[in-house]
């Protein structure tokens, strides 16, 4: 069964800012992740129940999973850096 994926505003304007190459993983990663919310490097962000982030190269998304629903939310597309978390 598939699970819902939504974007919101500042994930969608970072993907639309990746250079190519760079878009071209985050997307299959994020097809993955429409088939499976938990596969990849994936690691629950700690005192955030719900909040977790995959590893995509030096990118990072952030999400959070409803497994009720079956829907995941991506907040953000970030560039892993030192002050990242």
């Amino acid at each position: 069964m598939k699970w819902e994926l939504l974007l919101a505003g500042p994930a969608r304007k970072a993907l639309r800012r990746l250079p190519g190459a760079d878009r071209r993983h985050v997307l299959a990663a994020l097809d993955a992740m429409e088939r499976d919310a938990f596969s990849g490097h994936i690691v629950r962000l700690k005192a955030q129940p719900t909040a977790w982030r995959r590893r995509v190269g030096t990118w990072r998304i952030l999400f959070d999973v409803v497994p009720e629903k079956r829907l995941v939310l991506v907040h953000d597309i970030v560039r892993r850096t030192s002050t990242t978390y």
